[in-house]
């Protein structure tokens, strides 16, 4: 299904909010210490926000794997968005996965707090890409 720049532009926005409301999620987790949480929110706080930049160009993906891939691709392997970055939204999810999936895992507040600050700067930096494109 192809979608116009209209359509397009209100699933951006969708995501961005998702991206943001998410994020805010992490405030009350953390207060909780309900790491695991934090680290699920985390990382979708980033999903959306990538999900937003890939809808804004186009890209339909279908898993969350694929998004990481095409984040990659043609965000990382062209200079658009860092390697850091890239490697904060893989450990973003390995951190979701074992949190969600493994049992023996506990996330704890030193190895999820510091990813928090980084987290938001993602998804800021995916915002400005996405303005950025705007202006094209």
């Amino acid at each position: 299904m192809s979608l116009s720049e209209e359509e397009r532009q209100v699933i951006v926005n969708l995501e961005l909010s998702k991206a943001h409301d998410t994020f805010a999620q992490v405030a009350v987790l953390r207060q909780a210490e309900f790491w695991d949480g934090v680290a699920n929110r985390l990382y979708y706080s980033a999903f959306h926000a990538v999900c937003a930049l890939l809808i804004k160009d186009g890209h339909n993906v279908r898993t969350h794997n694929g998004a990481s891939a095409v984040l990659g691709q043609c965000y990382v392997r062209t200079g658009i968005l860092s390697k850091e970055a890239a490697q904060l939204y893989s450990m973003l999810q390995t951190m979701r996965e074992k949190s969600d999936y493994n049992c023996s895992f506990n996330a704890t507040q030193s190895i999820i707090e510091p990813l928090i600050s980084p987290t938001g700067d993602f998804i800021s930096s995916i915002e400005r890409i996405i303005d950025c494109n705007n202006c094209n």
